[in-house]
Parts: C-alpha cells; sequence; structure tokens
C-alpha cells in the first residue's frame, strides 16, 4: 500500500509540474508586464478598500450624530414628563387634598 501511496505523490508531481510549464508557455503577458498589471489591480483595489472605509465612516457618524439627537429628543420628553408629573404632585399636596389612590 505504500508503494502505492508514493506512486501517487509522484503522479501528483509530475502534474504539478506539467500545470506549471502549460501556464508558463500560455501565459498572456511576458512577466515584467504581467507584475505591472497585477501591481495596478493591487493599487486600484487599494483605492477601492480606502473609499469604502471612509464611506463605511462618514455613515457610521451619520449615525451616531442621528442617535445622539434621539437619545436628547427623549431625555427632554423624559424631562418634561418629570416635571409636570412633579408639578401635579405639588399642586395636590399645596392644596390640601389627598391624593386619589391609582
Amino acid at each position: 500500500m505504500s508503494d502505492r501511496d508514493g506512486n501517487n505523490f509522484v503522479w501528483f508531481l509530475a502534474g504539478l509540474g506539467v500545470g506549471a510549464l502549460v501556464g508558463v508557455l500560455y501565459a498572456p503577458r511576458p512577466g515584467s508586464e504581467m507584475r505591472e498589471a497585477l501591481r495596478a489591480k493591487a493599487d486600484d483595489s487599494r483605492e477601492f478598500m480606502r473609499n469604502r472605509a471612509r464611506e463605511a465612516r462618514e455613515h457610521a457618524t451619520e449615525w451616531v450624530d442621528k442617535g445622539k439627537d434621539v437619545l436628547n429628543q427623549q431625555k427632554e420628553q423624559f424631562r418634561a414628563a418629570y416635571e409636570a408629573g412633579r408639578q401635579a404632585y405639588k399642586e395636590v399636596t399645596t392644596e390640601g387634598a389627598t391624593p386619589k389612590n391609582l
């Protein structure tokens, strides 16, 4: 069984070599041109990612600002309701009437 595994590995290496040879022979461009094309594509991709990150950061900032606005509105509503309840309690207790049980 170990002879068979070794034979498979040799065939794998042979196929790998033939594939590399065919890839080099049928490459669409010479190596220097291919490296330059890959470098240009990498630069384009890097710029795209920077733009997307900037846009995401701007959106996140907008969401945080909207969240702060909503929170401030809720705080103001709570504060107004608290003050109204406090004022109503004061009015009931200063008139001498007893507050109704709820």
